[in-house]
């Protein structure tokens, strides 16, 4: 008895030592940013690209371009995850938890990752399979997890959902508030961080209730005093270009629209431009240092 105790010690203390240096050889990206389907479908590339090139993208001036620093090498993750937003990050169990947990059962795969998360040629992973992705911890959050110390440690971190929690949103501005409330108590209180809302959809009846949603939740960031920036994603520029247009949309064969929720890539660049001074305000606004001393 006494050897087989011994053993299992010994067999602990080498699947402690091998987490233990998984962890001293994980690098966190300096620039994180975290969403929802928008990323694997279409906006994911787009996110990259601008955030790999902040100083041309935002022609900082010269107090800017001293902040930037701050942000390191500015190495950039980017991971969507399906069907999430806020609720699915913070949960500590349950459904929403599984969104980012559970492996998909049809595909096996549950999000779509770029940057300097991902070294494979392959976008689609798992959460939870890789050591990029140990996000899934019992009683933890996936956001908790994420953020636990020695792993993900960004100097700035970008949030982007919307579609997910439309309806609940738009219909009860307390949940709104709930779940702002929740992240709050799971973000680093020192953490820069921005949150933007996901692209207009193609359908009318989409975008109105995307809207009602948006305006109930920058309320409930206003409301509970979350220090995150607040960028809308929907706005009369933004909703012009992407509602009703087919050229920003998949289609089928018979050339009508398959997919109304995720603009393509095309639709994702033009977001980006459209939006540009948003994102850059907000950028300048979180890592200022005065930020920090407020």
């Amino acid at each position: 008895m006494q050897v087989l105790k011994n053993t299992l010690r010994a067999l602990c203390a080498i699947m402690l030592t091998g987490l233990s240096v998984s962890a001293e050889e994980f690098d966190s990206p300096e620039i994180l940013i975290i969403g929802d389907s928008q990323i694997s479908f279409g906006s994911g590339p787009a996110f990259l690209e601008f955030f790999s090139d902040i100083k041309s993208h935002c022609k900082p001036n010269a107090k800017q371009k001293k902040d930037l620093k701050r942000l390191g090498e500015m190495r950039v993750g980017v991971i969507g995850v399906r069907s999430s937003s806020i609720d699915s990050w913070t949960a500590r169990s349950g459904h929403a938890k599984d969104t980012i947990c559970e492996v998909d059962p049809k595909w096996k795969v549950n999000a779509g990752t770029y940057g300097f998360v991902n070294k494979t040629g392959n976008k689609y992973v798992q959460i939870g399979q890789g050591p990029e992705y140990q996000f899934c911890a019992p009683q933890k959050s996936p956001l908790e997890e994420m953020l636990r110390e020695g792993y993900y440690d960004p100097k700035l971190i970008l949030m982007s959902f919307l579609g997910n929690s439309a309806k609940r949103w738009a219909n009860d501005p307390t949940a709104a508030v709930r779940d702002v409330e929740r992240l709050m108590t799971q973000l680093p209180p020192d953490m820069p961080c921005i949150f933007m809302t996901t692209a207009p959809a193609y359908k009318k009846k989409i975008v109105d209730l995307r809207l009602r949603a948006q305006e109930n939740l920058m309320n409930a960031f206003k409301t509970t005093g979350l220090r995150c920036s607040f960028v809308p994603g929907a706005t009369p520029e933004t909703v012009a270009a992407n509602q009703g247009n087919k050229a920003y949309f998949r289609l089928n064969k018979d050339g009508m629209v398959k997919d109304p929720y995720h603009p393509n890539q095309k639709a994702a660049r033009n977001f980006f431009a459209l939006e540009m001074k948003q994102i850059c305000t907000a950028i300048f606004d979180q890592i200022a240092p005065t930020k920090e001393q407020s």
